[in-house]
């Protein structure tokens, strides 16, 4: 089918047409598109027009191109939230409308590092509660959280919860947090954490290493969480000043 329809740039209406077949299920989550060759014939554009819609839609992770195999559909995050939005794992989940879960890992107190120290302000006798755990939807891993926290903020039984750790700090040590300073950075395949969130080789993790505050602002807890980039995206609104 042609998509010679209107008067805008023809690579425009190809990046439409595609995403309107992969929203109608023409092309499957993960399912290999046709060749370049034919795709361009069967679309009637040049190669190198369907080539600027095709670099354009990789940019956009709507689709994968591997050299040498072929071009294939990315699976749709299940889980969206605005990155200026402080929302915790949990809350994400439900309001996927999917069950949270927490498979425990890990949970210690350890003297601080030198960086706890410089993130958290704490002194070098107090203890650091360390949470390493894994948080599902429906049962499917879909993140790894690695939390630091004052041990004297955290209850000692906290592994026998599958609540939020920001529910838990409020309800334990009416701590209410209030901000987060973050970073976020895409990674590739990860030796340890991928095999533990049944990541394919192709799918990337997206890390977010965070500093929270309470409302007198004062640092009570440093997370590190290795999200799964085929289940989540994050956005940012930006203004213009």
């Amino acid at each position: 089918m042609s998509v010679k329809a209107d008067s805008r740039h023809l690579y425009l209406q190809v990046i439409d047409h595609l995403k309107n077949d992969i929203e109608n299920g023409v092309y499957k989550e993960r399912e290999k598109l046709p060749s370049e060759f034919d795709l361009a014939k069967e679309l009637g554009v040049s190669r190198a027009t369907l080539r600027e819609a095709l670099r354009i839609l990789e940019e956009e992770n709507v689709i994968t191109r591997r050299h040498g195999v072929g071009t294939f559909v990315n699976a749709r995050p299940l889980f969206s939230s605005g990155i200026e939005q402080l929302n915790s794992v949990t809350n994400m989940i439900r309001q996927a409308g999917m069950e949270p879960g927490t498979i425990f890992l890990s949970t210690t107190t350890q003297g601080p590092t030198e960086e706890d120290i410089r993130r958290l302000s704490c002194q070098k006798e107090n203890e650091i509660a360390v949470i390493e755990r894994v948080r599902t939807a429906n049962g499917e891993p879909v993140v790894y959280c690695i939390d630091k926290i004052p041990a004297e903020l955290f209850p000692w039984n906290f592994s026998n919860s599958d609540g939020s750790i920001f529910d838990t700090l409020e309800t334990y040590s009416k701590k209410r947090i209030s901000y987060a300073i973050t970073s976020i950075e895409p990674i590739g395949y990860h030796d340890k954490i991928s095999p533990i969130l049944d990541c394919d080789p192709e799918t990337a993790l997206l890390v977010l290493k965070q500093l929270h505050y309470d409302e007198e602002d004062q640092p009570i807890l440093y997370s590190v969480n290795y999200f799964k980039a085929d289940k989540f995206s994050f956005h940012v609104l930006r203004k213009r000043i």
